[in-house]
């Protein structure tokens, strides 16, 4: 994201573009957080839970893709993807 408050830091953290280690410790987060949130959900065995994830999270991605007017083989592949993200996560979340 840029921010206009970069100008005024010092070193690498003046600069527009974030470094890979930034990204990818944002990624890590994101990562970290989701697989605690989906382990919680599955203690108590919810399984209609995960179902509720995931219709939750095509509806929020179709309102989202609308809003940034993506054609309709971006929207099926951001759906695919995140999808997938989820099926990883609740399976690395099963094999714990």
């Amino acid at each position: 994201m840029l921010s206009t408050d970069r100008d005024c830091k010092r070193g690498g953290e003046h600069l527009a573009i974030p470094t890979q280690g930034e990204i990818e410790g944002k990624l890590l987060v994101f990562e970290v957080v989701a697989v605690a949130c989906l382990q919680e959900l599955l203690k108590h065995e919810h399984a209609p839970v995960i179902l509720k994830v995931r219709q939750n999270i095509l509806h929020t991605l179709k309102e989202r893709c609308s809003s940034l007017k993506l054609c309709s083989d971006d929207e099926t592949a951001t759906a695919d993807y995140a999808l997938g993200v989820l099926d990883a996560a609740v399976a690395q979340v099963r094999s714990k």
